[in-house]
C-alpha cells in the first residue's frame, strides 16, 4: 500500500468565516476502510469532506488522498432539464477515465435501481430518486475515495439498504468511504470521527 492509496489527515484545522470548526484532526483510512463522521450541525462535517476532496484548504495541517475522489453533497448538481441518463453521462464524461461515459452512467443508474427512469427529466424525480441519482454519480465516477455527505437523507428503508450495499461493495474492491451522517447507517468497522462544538 502506498501513500497515494490512503486518506490521511495530519493535524488538520478548519476555519470558516473566521471561526475554528475543528483543529488538530488526525486519522488515516486505508483501502477498504471507512470513516463515520458525526457531530451536531455546524461543527464542520461537510467542511471536513470538502477538505478530504481537495475542494477546501485546511487552515493548518496536511491531507493525503487517493488521486480520484467523488463527492455526494446536499445538491445533486444534475441539470434539471436534461433526461437523467444525459445529465449523469455529462458528469461521467468529465471523469479521469471518460471511456464510454453513457455506459458507465447506465450501469450506475441500474445499481441504484433507477434504470426504469433513464429517460425522465431530472426535474420530475422525487427527492429520494434525486438522492439515488446523486449516488449514481459517485458510483459512475469509479473514484477510489467516496465522500458522502448525509447520503441517507430522503431515502426510504429499501434505498438505505441499497446505499449500505454499494458502500460495502466499494470497500470490498479496495475503495475508501468517508461518510458524514446523522442517520443510522451500517458501516462495519468504520473508524469513528467525532466532531464537537
Amino acid at each position: 500500500m502506498s501513500d497515494a492509496d490512503v486518506l490521511a489527515f495530519s493535524g488538520v484545522t478548519c476555519v470558516r468565516g473566521g471561526r475554528v470548526l475543528f483543529e488538530s484532526l488526525s486519522f488515516t483510512l486505508a483501502p477498504g476502510g471507512a470513516g463515520l463522521v458525526r457531530g451536531p450541525n455546524g461543527v464542520g462535517k461537510s467542511s471536513l469532506l470538502r477538505i478530504a476532496g481537495g475542494l477546501l484548504r485546511p487552515a493548518d495541517g496536511t491531507v493525503a488522498h487517493p488521486p480520484t475522489r467523488a463527492l455526494m453533497a446536499e445538491a445533486h448538481a444534475l441539470d434539471p432539464a436534461r433526461r437523467l441518463i444525459d445529465a449523469l453521462a455529462f458528469w461521467a464524461s468529465l471523469d479521469p477515465d471518460p471511456g464510454a461515459p453513457r455506459d458507465r452512467a447506465a450501469r450506475a443508474l441500474a445499481a441504484v435501481d433507477l434504470a426504469n427512469l433513464v429517460e425522465v427529466p431530472v426535474r420530475l424525480l422525487s427527492t429520494g430518486q434525486r438522492r439515488r441519482a446523486a449516488l449514481a454519480r459517485v458510483v459512475a465516477s469509479g473514484a477510489a475515495l467516496w465522500l458522502l455527505d448525509e447520503p441517507a437523507n430522503g431515502l426510504d428503508t429499501a434505498s438505505v439498504g441499497l446505499l449500505e450495499t454499494l458502500i460495502a461493495t466499494h470497500r470490498a474492491s479496495g475503495g475508501i468511504a468517508l461518510v458524514a451522517t446523522h442517520m443510522p447507517l451500517a458501516l462495519p468497522d468504520a473508524q469513528p470521527i467525532a466532531l464537537a462544538c
